[in-house]
């Protein structure tokens, strides 16, 4: 039988209320010309920087099957198939809005200060064992990933799961109405972005506006450990949330975090999920971890999905690439751990890949390293939550710090001498000093926001490998 197309011309047309040629089909939707695939149907969008209408002829030459825009680039055939409408974010918007009111899946949507996108591709996999899932892509999360994410959504799903990020109040009210969810979830409210928000408070009230979007009957899932639960929760009922769950430690979660016990590469969890019990490995380290297996777990059961089955994906699902990927680096001396947390940073999830590293038991004379960049957006608090980050260190034991950006040198200052190895103004300052400081037997955890670009970083380490890296996922997990 063959597989239905995921968009037709003609549906193309009555959704964006555009014009052009019928008769192509898409199999798939792009945004960009670099990763369009054969049969995709590129969206040419007006970027900050960029108009992806001077890169219609080179999607098209990929094999787009047709493409969205607002004029005719003077470089494309005559008999392009162009469908042409006056606004092509407002075409993909219109676009996602239409496929979320053809599908018939169940639909959940993810925000969270920390988690977001380990917890979407968790659930990605948990609810892919009770029929077809489809999830957003990498961190497609704001005002053209979601409506992307959306229009990508094929019919025949059985689930889908978006994630919805913001940097300001008002962003997740209107994606949350195109996303129009079954179940809204929160992993946890945190200090991040305090540059646009005037207290933890604030950002709190910014993610409940995900419960806006709920559909009549829909679910509130928060979490009843994180700062200002009380406040999600008020929010989801005068938003019509029909049920308001919460999961953590707390006492009053129906979803309760019983047990955890930390392994060099997962957990082992023993959980009440509404009155069932449940036991159940993670593979990725650390107690945020367990917490967001546990959200992971309420939403399947609470979708009415097959949890045991759920629960046994967990084990298998590997950590992302700068949210806790571990890669065994062998330097032909000896083994290297290297925790790759280098896709962003705020001071919620520095103190738990603090933890993790804690928790990971270097080899014989090996030392924990931290290389720490800037946690940005933190506003006026922000030297003093970096100077804070002294006290998670030494806690998690770890040997040597290495800091770099302006927010940094208050934790460098806030250190022992005798702990603190290095300071620079980037991270490419610390590539020699840390390149010639680490040694086998070292376990070394990488993290800083994005702006930071503490990925070289990660590829430096990475290149003192006489072979390729192991990621190594233990039981292997994504939360």
């Amino acid at each position: 039988m063959t597989a239905r197309a995921l968009w037709t011309a003609l549906e193309a047309i009555e959704a964006t209320g555009g014009t052009g040629p019928d008769g192509w089909t898409a199999d798939g939707v792009s945004i960009d010309s670099r990763s369009c695939a054969p049969g995709d149907l590129f969206i040419a969008i007006l970027g900050p920087s960029r108009d992806a209408h001077d890169f219609v002829a080179d999607a098209l030459s990929r094999g787009a099957a047709a493409a969205v825009v607002s004029h005719r680039p003077s470089n494309v055939p005559a008999d392009a198939p162009l469908l042409l409408v006056d606004d092509t974010l407002r075409a993909l918007e219109a676009l996602g809005r239409q496929r979320r009111a053809r599908t018939t899946a169940k639909i959940v949507a993810v925000t969270g200060s920390a988690g977001k996108t380990s917890t979407k591709e968790a659930l990605r996999c948990a609810l892919a064992a009770s029929g077809p899932t489809h999830a957003s892509a990498a961190s497609y999360n704001n005002h053209w990933g979601v409506p992307l994410s959306l229009a990508r959504l094929p019919l025949d799903a059985a689930y889908g799961v978006f994630e919805i990020g913001m940097n300001h109040a008002g962003e997740i009210a209107a994606l949350t109405r195109q996303v129009r969810p079954h179940l809204a979830l929160v992993t946890t409210i945190a200090p991040a972005h305090l540059a646009e928000f005037a207290d933890l408070a604030a950002i709190a009230r910014a993610k409940a506006e995900i419960f806006e979007g709920l559909e009549p009957g829909g679910i509130a899932l928060i979490n009843l450990d994180a700062p200002h639960a009380d406040l999600l929760a008020e929010r989801a009922r005068a938003a019509g949330a029909a049920r308001v769950v919460g999961f953590g430690q707390d006492a009053a979660a129906e979803a309760r975090l019983l047990k955890w016990v930390a392994r060099d590469q997962g957990s082992r969890v023993t959980a009440d999920v509404m009155g069932q019990a449940i036991a159940f490995g993670v593979g990725a380290p650390g107690v945020h971890w367990a917490m967001n297996a546990l959200a992971v777990l309420a939403t399947v059961h609470l979708l009415a999905a097959d949890i045991a089955g759920a629960a046994a994906t967990l084990p298998q699902v590997s950590a992302l690439a700068g949210r806790g990927r571990r890669h065994d680096i062998d330097t032909g001396q000896g083994i290297l751990t290297l925790i790759d947390e280098s896709y962003n940073a705020n001071p919620a999830s520095v103190r738990a890949a603090l933890a993790v590293l804690g928790d990971t038991s270097p080899a014989s004379c090996g030392r924990r390293i931290a290389i720490l960049g800037d946690m940005l957006e933190l506003g006026a608090e922000g030297d003093a939550l970096h100077a804070a980050l002294a006290g998670p260190i030494a806690a998690a034991g770890v040997d040597l710090v290495f800091t770099c950006g302006e927010g940094m040198a208050h934790l460098a200052a806030a250190l022992p001498p005798e702990c603190h190895a290095h300071h620079g103004a980037d991270a490419a300052a610390l590539l020699r000093p840390v390149l010639e400081t680490v040694r086998p037997g070292d376990v070394v955890m990488v993290k800083g926001s994005l702006g930071m670009a503490m990925a070289p970083m990660v590829g430096a380490l990475e290149g003192l490998a006489v072979e390729p890296p192991v990621h190594c996922a233990g039981g292997g997990n994504a939360l």
